[in-house]
């Protein structure tokens, strides 16, 4: 489980596919601390470390995380937002975050807001999207407020520190990110589901 506050961004030292996978290489500020077998959110997608050495480490995605998330639009010296999974003895400083990514969001306009920035996101598959205003989303891993939102798109304000600590800084008008919708919504989502069929 996390918590969606970024702990450093890592850098894409090296791609590799292999079949339908794909191995990243990153190196990070924490290498020296990870572990093998260890669950690490990438831009909010949950990859195990499977190999260290010296300073770089390295994940792999597979064809099903490749095709719901920005990960296959990695390229050698890009960016990803990097959180270690939550110890049970910590804080809870952000919201639910499982790793697992709903699908992406176009990044549609970005306003500068002498001081913050607000970023407009357009759904890709707006029919399974579940956000509201106020409520909380995961935005290529970080754990923002919805400040407004539709079927089909919301917006998020990012204050300078996020900016300055995380992948925001880098995104531009059209690139994707990877989106994770609030986990008690989708509990109550399905419910409703479940409720509706069995009333059939």
């Amino acid at each position: 489980m996390f918590t969606g506050i970024i702990e450093g961004i890592g850098r894409v030292e090296e791609i590799v596919e292999e079949g339908s996978n794909v191995h990243l290489w990153l190196s990070c500020p924490f290498t020296h601390e990870l572990k093998v077998d260890q669950s690490l959110a990438h831009n909010g997608v949950c990859l195990t470390v499977v190999e260290i050495t010296e300073d770089r480490y390295r994940v792999t995605a597979i064809d099903e995380t490749l095709g719901r998330t920005n990960l296959g639009d990695l390229q050698t010296g890009g960016y990803v937002n990097l959180e270690r999974c939550m110890p049970a003895h910590g804080r809870f400083d952000g919201h639910i975050v499982q790793g697992h990514v709903d699908q992406r969001a176009e990044v549609s306009r970005i306003e500068e807001k002498d001081g913050s920035w607000n970023y407009f996101l357009t759904f890709e598959r707006p029919d399974e999207s579940l956000v509201v205003s106020k409520g909380s989303i995961a935005i290529n891993g970080v754990s923002l407020t919805v400040v407004e939102a539709s079927t089909d798109h919301c917006s998020v304000s990012i204050i300078p520190f996020t900016h300055e600590h995380t992948t925001f800084q880098h995104l531009t008008q059209g690139d994707h990110v990877n989106v994770e919708f609030d986990i008690l919504g989708k509990y109550v989502m399905e419910a409703q589901r479940r409720l509706v069929q069995d009333s059939k």
